[in-house]
C-alpha cells in the first residue's frame, strides 16, 4: 500500500510512474499496487495482467481504509471483486 495520499485523477501512466519513481519498482511485477486518497475512502489498485495494465477503482461509502488488513477484508468480502486477480497469488504493496 502506497502510504502517501494520491491524487485520484491519476490514471495508469501516473500510477505506474509513482511505482517506478517513488517505490523504485517495476509496475509490471506480479504485484497489486494500492493507492488511497487523503481521506482513505477512494482506492485504486494497479496491476499488470499478461499484456497490459489494469486499474480498479472503488469509493467507500461507509468505512475508511486504514491498513493492509482492512484492504484484504474489503477485497475478500465483496462479491463484485471477482474480476480481480487471485489476491492470494499476488504480492500486496
Amino acid at each position: 500500500m502506497y502510504m502517501a495520499p494520491v491524487d485520484m485523477r491519476k490514471s495508469i501512466n501516473g500510477l505506474a510512474a509513482l511505482v517506478e519513481n517513488e517505490l523504485a519498482l517495476s509496475p509490471m511485477m506480479e504485484v497489486l499496487f494500492v493507492f488511497c486518497n487523503r481521506g482513505r475512502i477512494k482506492i485504486k489498485l494497479l496491476y499488470w495482467e499478461r499484456n497490459g495494465f489494469v486499474v480498479w477503482y472503488k469509493r467507500l461509502e461507509k468505512q475508511h481504509l486504514f491498513d493492509k488488513r482492512d484492504l484484504m477484508a474489503l477485497l475478500r468480502g465483496d462479491p463484485s471483486n471477482d474480476r480481480l486477480p487471485d489476491i492470494n497469488q499476488l504480492k500486496l504493496i
